[in-house]
């Protein structure tokens, strides 16, 4: 069964909202390796509307690297109920009941689902247990205001599966449902 791994940059204060901005200074040889052995061990993307939208103006626009080739390459699942097609940017949208689509995507043979962006999507996918690995990349920043890292959900219990810690503060906190 394939594993459905979240990876979501969040600041000290739990803004998850523009990381271009606060996180950059920190995106380094060691971010990139993190990343990239995240990337390299899936074979498809799970995202929501607004990330699935971001990311598509702005890893269509880069070739020529193996992380933007693998990206753009990759299948990508897209729950919406406002979009009317994901064509775009090699997308599917996922039609019908979501965690009944997410959970026979994960049945399907295949390597890792990554999934990026952290808002709606994951009340589905939290109540229904289907995130085995969330990757929480806290920078060493406060961003002072923004979207919060799963603002809204309920009480959830983690377990902490392992911490990764980079010498630019950067800590990727790894933690799977009880």
């Amino acid at each position: 069964m394939r594993k459905l791994i979240e990876s979501t940059f969040v600041t000290l204060d739990g803004v998850i909202s523009d990381p271009h901005v606060w996180g950059r200074p920190y995106w380094d040889d060691e971010h990139d390796a993190y990343a990239g052995k995240l990337m390299f061990a899936s074979d498809a993307l799970l995202l929501g509307r607004e990330t699935y939208e971001a990311f598509a103006e702005a890893w269509t626009a880069r070739s020529g690297d193996p992380f933007a080739d693998r990206i753009n390459s990759m299948p990508k699942y897209v729950a919406s109920t406002t979009l009317k097609d994901a064509d775009a940017w090699n997308g599917t949208l996922i039609e019908g009941d979501v965690a009944t689509a997410v959970a026979e995507l994960k049945r399907q043979p295949g390597e890792n689902i990554l999934k990026f962006g952290t808002g709606s999507l994951d009340r589905t996918l939290i109540a229904n247990k289907l995130v085995d690995e969330f990757h929480f990349w806290v920078f060493p920043t406060i961003a002072g205001g923004g979207h919060r890292l799963l603002d809204g959900l309920d009480l959830t219990h983690l377990n902490l599966l392992g911490t990764t810690r980079f010498k630019s503060g950067i800590v990727v906190h790894t933690y799977g449902l009880k």
